[in-house]
């Protein structure tokens, strides 16, 4: 894994982030996505939250990813399982939070996790990114059957990159560049 890669793809959302948040008007904020129930200012805060829940994500595979395949395979069966309850909480959530939270707010957020991630991401060994875990394929598309620690780095910014074109902020001239690897 290219470390210096991923630490990259952390700032390039980090920075177009605060891109975002900077130049759209409060009018901006509560217009509609595109593709979702959220408006842009909810949208905003699910890629916020898709590096939120990083720390859940690691820590699994940190736990999961010493047991027999087999346990996370079921584990993530489970999960497959309770998508309709995810969604519902996922959906929620991310309306709560893109309502409560204010844009200054979010980008304070944003930089914490970064900056938080960047330092476990430079903690960790070889062995450490090729342990690896079964995932829920069905909680999100960028989720694969099998994910390694390396490839659960990369998921935040591939989630970033996907939601980023369906805001409908007027400064979006991107939306062709950022398609999902």
């Amino acid at each position: 894994m290219d470390k210096q890669a991923v630490h990259s793809e952390l700032e390039r959302a980090r920075a177009t982030f605060h891109g975002l948040l900077d130049r759209a008007s409060a009018s901006d904020l509560r217009q509609p996505s595109d593709g979702t129930r959220w408006n842009n200012q909810q949208l905003l805060f699910h890629m916020l939250l898709g590096y939120l829940i990083m720390w859940a994500l690691l820590l699994l595979v940190r736990l999961l990813g010493r047991l027999p395949r087999g346990v996370s395979r079921s584990y993530a069966r489970l999960l497959n399982a309770a998508t309709t309850p995810f969604d519902a909480v996922n959906y929620v959530g991310s309306y709560l939070g893109g309502t409560v939270l204010r844009p200054r707010r979010m980008g304070v957020m944003f930089d914490r996790v970064i900056k938080s991630l960047h330092r476990s991401l430079d903690a960790e060994t070889d062995a450490d990114l090729a342990r690896g875990m079964h995932y829920p394929t069905r909680w999100d598309p960028f989720f694969r059957d099998f994910m390694t620690l390396a490839d659960v780095y990369r998921f935040p910014t591939q989630h970033f990159d996907f939601h980023h074109r369906q805001l409908t902020l007027p400064v979006e001239q991107h939306r062709d560049q950022d398609s999902p690897k």
